[in-house]
């Protein structure tokens, strides 16, 4: 049995070590070192997660354990932190606060101060220590000695890369076959954008041949249909079929028997703008009275992609022919509004229309290119529209992997003139160099006024500039308004924190935004 100290022991040794090859091949002697039922479980680990995906344990949580005392002889093995973790994502119901928290005790109580540091950073989402899907997939290849553009391709179609390690590893190439194909009501992890800055550098980007299309703030969504069934998954691969029965009715209307479609599912209002994001999802909770929230919040979907029509998986072929198959499938109301190899003056006017219509910006896509599943191409590119806002440092946590070291993670927050208290409005780590890195530590240390083994809270006084994409609704932060998607576009040492944007700003730019996040808030 593997014990969970020496995986502990190679994430802290891949963390300091800069290399990628050097990073790949520390991973492949550990994956050889497993056993067969060990496989899945350490590479879920090392890749920053958990077998069990998200299993509600927050920051409070993790932060009421830090009195837990440290085991002097580690003695947990991976298979009994995996029984462990699956048992806490069983306990529901009434007191089951109190009892996840008193297993996570257990569980921590044998941990040494390195694994509960491990466990900390793990179930916080924050195990940053370099091994990526792309490193993890390169490892598994070369501890399988199955060619890593194999290892990729079955990880495109495979319900995990913890699955597609354990097969390799036990079975090589052969064992990996049943995984590489589109298989209908197994839904794949979907292809993914970078961003381009506007329009101009994604048409320069995809010169031989582009596609715009508007992108919605919605929910992803795929697709499958045979003949009557129809199911519809998330982004995250989760079915939600029941929630949206008014889709379901419209894909079996499609022509085609059998259908695996892309695209977007969205709440229009009245005047067919859409709703915030967050509304939305309303649509997706756990609880639901779906006639209700259907005749409140009617959800339609606009398609974008078809990966299988009929008998064909169509992943391989270019998006121009993707393309066609969905407009022989699928009515074009029903598609995503689309334009085929815009000028430079068509594009933008496109985009133009896309936030006319209070969408977050466009799509621009090669039309050469494959459907790389759980990809993020760079044959996809997503222009959004961009705001600032100037925000304060309210506290920073540790980084890690390459950010060892180094305070990255920032807190930020606007002054609430009502109450003369700083007001949280969500945290970034993105956008930040390694000078800026740097600069940023020193700054914030000497600011520091009490930490935890997480963060360190700093005294209100750096100001940074703040990209975002919207402000959203939020019942998490007092001021009720949250940032999606920032980053660190610079820091404002021309400014003292009375001069950064106070919450009367922030509600400003909320209500002037096409998703009217701020009507969702009463502030």
């Amino acid at each position: 049995m593997s014990s969970l100290s020496d995986l502990v022991a190679t994430s802290q040794q891949v963390g300091a070590t800069a290399g990628r090859l050097a990073k790949i091949q520390i991973l492949a002697a550990q994956l050889r070192a497993l056993a067969p039922h060990e496989i899945a479980i350490a590479v879920s680990y090392l890749s920053g997660g958990t077998p069990q995906g998200r299993i509600g344990v927050g920051g409070a949580m993790l932060y009421a354990l830090r009195d837990v005392p440290a085991a002097v002889t580690p003695s947990l093995t991976i298979t009994e932190v995996d029984a462990a973790l699956a048992a806490l994502e069983r306990e529901t119901g009434k007191g089951s606060a109190g009892r996840r928290e008193a297993r996570l005790r257990g569980l921590f109580a044998r941990a040494s101060t390195e694994e509960q540091e491990f466990l900390v950073r793990l179930l916080s989402g924050e195990l940053r220590q370099g091994a990526l899907a792309g490193v993890m997939i390169e490892a598994v290849a070369a501890a399988s000695g199955v060619p890593t553009p194999e290892v990729r391709r079955a990880a495109m179609y495979a319900a995990s890369l913890g699955e597609v390690a354990r097969l390799a590893l036990g079975a090589g190439a052969a064992a990996l076959q049943p995984l590489v194909q589109l298989r209908l009501f197994s839904p794949v992890a979907p292809m993914l954008a970078q961003t381009a800055a506007d329009v101009a550098e994604a048409l320069a980007l995809l010169s031989s041949g582009v596609a715009l299309e508007w992108k919605m703030d919605g929910a992803r969504i795929q697709v499958h249909k045979h003949g009557e069934a129809v199911r519809i998954y998330t982004r995250s691969l989760n079915e939600v079929t029941a929630a949206v029965p008014e889709i379901v009715a419209a894909v079996r209307g499609f022509a085609a028997q059998t259908l695996v479609l892309d695209g977007e599912a969205i709440a229009l209002d009245a005047r067919g703008r859409p709703h915030p994001f967050q509304v939305t999802m309303r649509r997706f909770g756990r609880r639901l009275d779906v006639e209700a929230l259907q005749r409140e919040l009617p959800i339609q979907a606009f398609f974008f992609d078809c990966l299988r029509l009929e008998e064909q998986t169509l992943v391989a072929l270019p998006t121009r022919e993707r393309y066609a198959a969905l407009a022989a499938a699928v009515p074009a109301a029903q598609q995503m509004p689309r334009r085929l190899d815009p000028d430079l003056a068509a594009a933008a006017a496109f985009y133009t229309a896309a936030l006319a219509a209070g969408h977050e910006g466009v799509m621009a896509k090669d039309l050469n290119a494959a459907y790389e599943a759980g990809n993020r191409g760079a044959s996809w590119l997503k222009i959004k529209r961009a705001h600032t806002l100037d925000l304060v440092v309210l506290a920073a946590e540790w980084g890690h992997g390459r950010r060892t070291g180094k305070l990255s993670n920032l807190h930020l927050g606007a002054l609430e003139p009502r109450t003369g208290e700083y007001v949280m409005l969500g945290k970034t780590f993105k956008g930040l160099t390694d000078v800026m890195l740097d600069w940023q530590t020193q700054q914030l240390l000497a600011l520091e006024t009490r930490r935890d083994a997480l963060t360190v809270y700093v005294r209100p006084a750096l100001v940074a500039e703040i990209a975002f994409s919207d402000l959203q609704a939020s019942s998490r932060y007092p001021g009720g308004l949250a940032l999606r998607l920032a980053r660190v576009k610079r820091y404002r040492t021309d400014k003292r924190a009375e001069d950064a944007d106070t919450m009367e700003s922030v509600r400003r730019v909320a209500a002037a935004m096409p998703t009217e996040a701020a009507a969702q808030h009463p502030g």
